[in-house]
């Protein structure tokens, strides 16, 4: 599939280290993953639709969970920009 859109960043509020990345594409969040310690997983969601959430082993695995979700759900909308 080649190099992701998405932009990984880590926001470290006050300085502390959080166990939560954001993605970006330009301006946009599309998508954050975030650690469960209790469930000891990474679960992922996308603020672009209530149900788009998943899990994963490690914080890599849920990132690319999260972008095949986004490329499936804009598959769609190909069409529209298309010329």
């Amino acid at each position: 599939m080649g190099e992701s859109p998405i932009a990984w960043s880590r926001p470290a509020p006050d300085g502390i280290p959080a166990r939560r990345s954001v993605g970006l594409v330009g301006d946009i969040e599309v998508g954050a993953v975030e650690f469960d310690p209790a469930n000891r997983l990474w679960l992922w969601s996308s603020p672009l639709a209530e149900d788009a959430w998943g899990w994963a082993p490690s914080e890599p695995g849920a990132q690319r969970a999260l972008e095949l979700w986004l490329r499936a759900w804009l598959a769609p909308f190909r069409p529209f920009f298309e010329p």
